[in-house]
């Protein structure tokens, strides 16, 4: 067998809920894996259908409104056959090239996981510069030693099942690879705008944690000489307390780091970036006058702490 065709010992989770305009493409660039499992929140649209055409593993996952959400849970609980797994969004693509280096990279015994970087793509464009590039994710590991870092926000509604900018807690050394993966999402506008309203209730929540002092004891931490995502952690310490953020972020977006330079595209994007730091805000100062909590049905929220969390079930 030919190492374009040979499989890849690494078993690839994917988290899905109606993703049926964007499994496509991934699930044809994580062919080379030696497994695939797509984790899926009932889906109402055809995810289900093209990940068994493609001959992914679907399993259902049954949030119970608290933790663990999608992805620790699938670290916990789906039965990998490989010690190595990398976790793939539906809207993201791994390259040949990128394969090739993961092949190579996990034979490597000095290190137990690594860093990919992601190129970000909108509206069709690579948006290069604002600070969008490099992003660096740590995706690729041996899964019994990495678990997603809880940052104490399953209490706010409405921030769906999965994780949305946790990061990975990993014992041992970690690496980076050099070839990029892809981030590009298929659906339109309004997604990425009904996707961030569901984000900026979780950021709500981690910025009135910062500024409330709560403990970070089982994150990533905040060190200005860590990591790459450690120093980030140490910079939202300081911006969570500067005003004017909405106006901030353009400005850093658009001029300081250069995100003119990406057209029309960076513009918007700009733009956008600055709407969502503005959604983020009135979200905290909805939290601050409410005690920590979104002003929803008091009642509601009482019946639903009430209810008993069922077990779940692997469905393979």
């Amino acid at each position: 067998m030919s190492k374009m065709t040979a499989k890849v010992p690494v078993s690839v989770l994917i988290p899905a809920l109606n993703e049926e305009l964007n499994l496509p493409a991934c699930l044809e660039s994580v062919a080379r894996a030696d497994e695939v499992f797509v984790v899926d929140s009932q889906s109402s649209d055809r995810s289900i259908e093209i990940s068994e055409q493609y001959g992914a593993n679907v399993v259902q996952f049954h949030f119970n409104g608290r933790w663990p959400k999608k992805k620790n849970w699938s670290l916990e609980n789906l039965p990998f056959r490989n010690e190595w797994v990398l976790i793939v969004d539906c809207d993201e693509r791994i390259t040949p090239e990128l394969w090739d280096e993961i092949e190579e990279a996990i034979q490597d015994n000095n290190y137990n996981g690594y860093y990919l970087n992601r190129k970000v793509f909108f509206l069709g464009k690579w948006i290069r510069y604002g600070g969008k590039y490099p992003d660096w994710n740590l995706r690729l590991f041996r899964h019994p030693l990495g678990r997603y870092e809880n940052l104490n926000t399953e209490d706010i509604p409405n921030t769906g099942d999965n994780e949305v900018h946790e990061h990975v807690i990993l014992e041992g050394n970690v690496g980076y690879l050099k070839e990029d993966m892809l981030h590009i999402d298929f659906r339109d506008i309004y997604h990425w705008l009904q996707r961030h309203n569901r984000y900026s209730n979780w950021e709500a929540r981690v910025y009135y944690n910062l500024l409330t002092g709560q403990d970070d004891s089982g994150t990533i931490g905040a060190n200005l000489f860590g990591d790459a995502v450690q120093r980030k952690r140490f910079l939202k310490r300081i911006w969570v307390k500067l005003p004017f953020k909405p106006l901030l972020r353009f400005v850093l977006f658009y001029f300081i780091r250069l995100g003119f330079l990406d057209g029309h595209a960076g513009y918007i994007y700009a733009r956008l970036l600055s709407q969502y730091e503005y959604q983020i805000g009135v979200k905290l100062y909805e939290l601050r006058q409410f005690g920590g909590k979104l002003n929803i049905n008091q009642n509601h929220q009482k019946a639903d702490t009430e209810t008993p969390s069922e077990p779940i079930k692997v469905e393979l």
